[in-house]
């Protein structure tokens, strides 16, 4: 069955039956295209050399080669070269493209080698890109003229509310006016995805339902529909997913063709990718191009790689790619610049304070693979290092810092040095006798012990009273009688010698002496000499010391537990002062004690150096024990 056409495709003649208003619009619209294709090249061209003398008059300020003038003449010599040895002569940094192919016929004369550059690009159509000093020279590629939106024409569609039934002409008509028109006319919402909204449609229905005239017109242009609830319609674009394309949104022209056994999909800006021994570079080429970056290599970019990231940045993609390989990148404003870490415009040099530990023998502790082609300074005036090399290296070495950069315990040591004498005296009795002139020793005390001595006048007294009781009669005694009546007891003693505090941090030794330095003289008698003996005599003082030293190495543990390396050395006196005069040390005693304990912050410590001391006398019962006690008392505390 034939369908006859919808009324409004009936013809209406030739070209001459047209309205006028019609002819008139459609001259002018034709004569505004033409003349904005005829001005529009020359005056972008003129403000693109303007842009590019402005900016090599900018650069010149920091590049001084710019400006000198220069007299050659050259034949049939490939642009490459001219610029190189222009390059050279006037120490510029410039980058050609290689695939110009232009050969210079020119002879110069006083002229400066920025009017050179910019005649250049005037009459080989060239382009220069900006980098820091960087020229880099390439081939110029005319943007494409403004598209001119032709004017808007509303989308053929009528609508049978009373049968339901859909017909459209659809003519190169905008996706966005169709759908507007669509919802206006059929009182249902069609809605469509962002990424169609420039699409032009094509179709042509007569009078089907409006579900089925959608999936007509949606399956003849490439697009899909889905059904919803309350009269509701979404377009969307087919999802295809093809391996060995990409399919990106970001600028720039897209390669369809990658490199063999490399598979790329661009998903909202972010990177899915599998690669296996796929060439670095050619990988970061086709990577760049889809998501539409621009890149600049300073050095090419060798070795393979086997890979696979899913849902990746651009910078994550470049980070992980890189690691464990010599090159880098850098981001400067819009521009990725990629090469070795160890070239100009990708070194890095950064200064790291610690907060917490001196910058003094840092460098000792920092791993030697962690340093390798990096240079390290230390920088005392602000407890710094500075750290110059590869970006990715020196933030490892700072990550490492930071880690090591803690608080440190400080440990305060106070320590009690004493004499301790154990002993027990007791001494009782009655000792009666003749002083032979002379009273015996007598402390005549009664507290704490009672030693008295009474002579024969303080006897006599005693028996004169007993006397007088009229019991017994006692005869007295002669002038020289004396009686001694003692009852003592005595106990050992505890004298505090000293009692010094020590600071130290944690892992390092304190260290302290007390004690004296004496000097004995030595003579020594030499004869020199058989006919006429002379007699040389060689007087020496020599040092005797006598001093407590006490070491003390602290190790803080992470849950406060001290172990502490203590050393006490307490050395004696030698000997009685003729001894030390004469260099008799009749015993000299060195009684080193090397302990090591662990304590907690707040614990007290004790050391005793025990030693056998001389009696001259013993009365009664005796019994003593001397030595040194050290007492240490440890706090811990950190700063």
């Amino acid at each position: 069955m034939i369908k006859a056409p919808p009324p409004w495709t009936k013809s209406t003649g030739d070209a001459s039956h047209r309205p006028a208003y019609l002819k008139c619009s459609i001259f002018r619209f034709a004569a505004i295209i033409l003349l904005l294709i005829i001005f529009h090249s020359p005056l972008s061209a003129q403000d693109r050399f303007t842009a590019i003398e402005q900016k090599l008059k900018t650069l010149s300020a920091e590049t001084p080669g710019l400006n000198n003038k220069v007299d050659f003449s050259v034949n049939g010599v490939t642009i490459q070269e001219f610029i190189r040895g222009l390059a050279v002569s006037n120490n510029l940094n410039v980058s050609v493209e290689p695939s110009l192919n232009v050969k210079i016929f020119n002879n110069f004369s006083n002229v400066t080698v920025s009017d050179v550059l910019i005649f250049l690009c005037k009459k080989y159509e060239l382009d220069i890109t900006f980098i820091g000093n960087i020229m880099a020279f390439s081939q110029y590629t005319a943007p494409p003229p403004p598209v001119i939106a032709p004017p808007k024409k509303l989308p053929k569609i009528t609508w049978d509310a009373d049968k339901g039934l859909l017909s459209f002409d659809l003519s190169n008509d905008s996706l966005p006016l169709v759908a507007r028109e669509l919802t206006r006319v059929t009182k249902k919402n069609i809605v469509y995805s962002p990424e169609i909204g420039n699409k032009m449609l094509n179709g042509y229905i007569e009078a089907m339902p409006v579900d089925a005239a959608l999936d007509k017109l949606a399956f003849s242009n490439d697009i899909k529909v889905t059904p919803g609830e309350d009269n509701f319609f979404l377009l969307e674009k087919k999802d295809k997913e093809k391996q060995g394309t990409g399919s990106g949104t970001g600028g720039g022209n897209k390669n369809t063709a990658l490199p063999a056994g490399l598979s790329l999909k661009i998903t909202g800006g972010l990177i899915n990718i599998e690669a296996i021994s796929t060439p670095i570079g050619d990988i970061v080429g086709a990577v760049s191009k889809e998501l539409g970056y621009d890149f600049f290599l300073f050095s090419e970019i060798k070795g393979n790689t086997t890979m696979k990231m899913q849902n990746a940045t651009y910078e994550e993609f470049l980070k992980n790619i890189f690691n464990g390989t010599d090159f880098t990148y850098k981001k400067q404003d819009n521009l990725y610049l990629i090469g070795d870490r160890n070239l100009e415009g990708l070194r890095m040099t950064k200064v790291v304070q610690l907060r917490y530990r001196t910058v003094d023998k840092m460098t000792d502790f920092i791993p030697a693979d962690l340093k390798k082609n990096v240079d390290l300074k230390i920088f005392p005036d602000l407890n710094s290092l500075i750290l110059s090399g590869s970006q990715p290296r020196i933030e490892e070495i700072e990550a490492f810092l930071r880690d090591v950069d803690r608080v440190v315990p400080v440990v305060l040591i106070e320590v009690i040095i004493m004499d301790v004498s154990n002993t027990h005296t007791l001494s009782t009795g009655i000792e009666a006798g003749l002083k032979n002139g002379s009273t015996p020793p007598s402390q005549n005390t009664v507290m704490p012990g009672v030693d008295v001595t009474f002579d024969a006048n303080a006897i006599n007294s005693v028996i004169s009273g007993i006397n007088g009781l009229g019991i017994i009669n006692l005869g007295k005694v002669g002038p020289d009688f004396y009686v001694r009546l003692r009852a003592l007891e005595e106990q050992g003693m505890l004298k505090v010698r000293s009692t010094p505090k020590l600071s130290t941090l944690n892992g390092n030794e304190a260290k302290m002496s007390i004690g004296r330095t004496e000097y004995y003289l030595e003579e020594s008698n030499n004869v020199i000499g058989s006919q006429n003996p002379q007699n040389i005599i060689t007087r020496t003082f020599k040092p005797v010391t006598a001093d407590l030293a006490i070491t003390i190495n602290p190790m803080v543990s992470g849950d406060e537990q001290i172990t502490m390396d203590r050393i006490a050395d307490p050395r004696e006196e030698p000997g009685n002062g003729f001894a030390r005069r004469t260099g008799r040390n009749e015993h000299d005693r060195n009684r080193q004690r090397h302990a090591v304990p662990l304590a907690h912050p707040g614990d007290q410590m004790a050391v005793q150096q025990p030693h056998q001391s001389q009696v001259e006398k013993q009365t009664g019962h005796f019994y003593q024990t001397d030595g040194d006690l050290l007492i240490t008392r440890i706090n811990s505390k950190k700063i």
